[in-house]
């Protein structure tokens, strides 16, 4: 038996555009960065270690009724398990397939920085500012987000069948199930 674990309030159909508003991995870099502070010092100014910790303040909140007006016909908030744990739940959650560009999804330069330093997956890591849409047109909904401040980017499709896959641009892969969250590794 297939457990439930959300409401299933939109609509998805193969078709529609994946959009992602925010960073992936931007919350977890930030808590990382908290934690670390001292040890990062080692690899980073500490100029640059606060303006990680500055990105806090400037995560987005969703409007969720304003998104809806712009396009926007399901999403997920990303949290625990990043941005591939989204993909995989709001997929799953409608018994339907994505195909999506690795490369696509958006996250910041520090992220990765501090994700190699680590050696995390900034895909797997902690993104509580990142939003998983979907859109009929999700360059209509991206030019919205933009024109309100939103950062953003449509990243695939939703897709016929159940297949969760991903694009790294040398070759596709499947979506593995969801693991403990990146910072976990760094923060335990």
């Amino acid at each position: 038996m297939r457990r439930i674990e959300r409401e299933n309030t939109g609509i998805i159909r193969p078709g529609q555009d994946l959009v992602v508003a925010g960073y992936a991995g931007l919350s977890g870099t930030i808590e990382i960065a908290n934690y670390k502070k001292e040890e990062l010092k080692q690899w980073f100014s500490n100029d640059y270690i606060e303006r990680i910790l500055e990105q806090e303040s400037k995560e987005p909140t969703y409007d969720y009724d304003a998104l809806k007006q712009w396009g926007a016909t399901e999403w997920e908030l990303s949290l625990e398990g990043g941005i591939f744990k989204t993909l995989w739940d709001l997929s799953g959650a409608y018994m339907t397939g994505i195909r999506f560009y690795l490369r696509r999804i958006p996250v910041k330069q520090e992220t990765i920085e501090l994700c190699e330093r680590y050696d995390l997956n900034p895909y797997r890591l902690f993104s509580k500012g990142c939003l998983l849409l979907t859109a009929d047109n999700g360059a209509d909904l991206l030019e919205a987000m933009k024109e309100n401040g939103i950062h953003g980017a449509v990243i695939g499709k939703v897709t016929k069948g159940i297949g969760r896959i991903i694009d790294h641009g040398e070759g596709v892969g499947y979506l593995d199930r969801p693991t403990k969250d990146e910072r976990y590794k760094v923060m335990e």
